[in-house]
């Protein structure tokens, strides 16, 4: 495919539908800003090239002035909505030194979604082996033994993945109820971009709330949910109280951004999850520059103040 692609697509289990703006799964719908839609638009149709990040810019932000920070944190929310793992990407992998590029398969969303699993791969695999091997392998045994050799392996594939499972069940659990009742939980929502013109600063909004959370989580005694866990949570419809509840913390700081000109404003408030209390709110006014300068300011001065509030409040208990 080559040019932006403005159908419904499929990118991996993804159904991309760019009139819309959203990406949907399963019964899961992601509402995806327009201008990191158009760069997912144009990766699907480079799908499997190298794109530079120079060229990102002159294609997506044509007629823009926008530095490379706004290239670099469109394809990590991008990562983050589609649930890709830069370390292990199945959707986008990073090219050292020379751009981006989508791995993922794309195709019309009429294409059917290729079939695997781990299972099904550890059989197959198992009985090609077998077929190779020396003449007393399965090509000498009955059919009756080579059924029973294939039940093993798929008995075994099922035991392998059904325990790693569990295990990752019950550590979820475990790290859940472990500070359900630390006084200085606080998770962190996905920023809000309510800036105008086509809202296209959903980036910095990201960044700043993964800024929030970097900060916080350094703060002595503090128990905050990482980012994974936190943009879980965009664009979907959740209570506050129950989002603490799902992530086990008493506080949920939540926020916006807005731009008039050249000026950035962020606000921020601190709500007590359990009867939707304010215990704090501000708001950050700088004018625009380097970004990450920028949210690193703002994220200091609000760390500081969410850390007295928090500790005023835990110390009245």
């Amino acid at each position: 495919m080559s040019g932006p692609i403005s159908t419904p697509m499929r990118i991996g289990e993804w159904r991309v539908d760019p009139l819309r703006g959203e990406i949907a799964r399963a019964s899961e719908s992601v509402r995806v800003d327009a201008r990191v839609m158009r760069l997912l638009q144009y990766l699907a149709g480079r799908a499997g090239e190298v794109v530079s990040i120079d060229e990102m810019l002159d294609q997506v932000w044509a007629g823009v002035v926008v530095t490379q920070d706004s290239a670099y944190q469109a394809i990590a929310t991008l990562r983050r909505l589609l649930g890709d793992d830069p370390k292990h990407p199945t959707y986008i992998a990073t090219v050292p030194r020379l751009g981006y590029r989508l791995i993922a398969p794309v195709g019309s969303w009429d294409d059917p979604l290729p079939a695997s699993s781990p299972v099904s791969e550890a059989s197959s695999a198992a009985n090609e082996r077998a077929a190779e091997a020396s003449p007393g392998s399965l090509r000498g045994l009955s059919r009756a033994g080579a059924v029973a050799i294939g039940l093993l392996v798929l008995l075994l594939a099922a035991a392998y993945f059904g325990r790693h499972a569990i295990f990752r069940a019950v550590s979820a659990d475990t790290s859940v109820n472990a500070v359900v009742a630390q006084p200085k939980s606080v998770a962190v929502l996905p920023f809000l971009d309510l800036t105008t013109q086509e809202m296209n600063e959903e980036y910095f909004a990201d960044g700043m709330t993964e800024e929030l959370i970097g900060h916080l989580s350094k703060l002595a005694g503090f128990h905050v949910p990482g980012p994974t866990s936190a943009f879980y949570y965009k664009g979907k419809q959740v209570s506050v109280a129950d989002i603490a509840q799902q992530l086990g913390v008493i506080w949920v700081v939540d926020g916006s951004v807005r731009k008039s000109g050249s000026t950035f404003r962020v606000s921020a408030r601190l709500v007590r999850a359990r009867d939707g209390y304010v215990a704090w709110t501000d708001n950050y006014d700088r004018e625009l520059g380097d970004v990450l300068a920028l949210q690193k300011d703002v994220a200091t001065q609000m760390t500081s103040s969410l850390q007295s509030a928090i500790e005023a409040a835990a110390a009245a208990r």
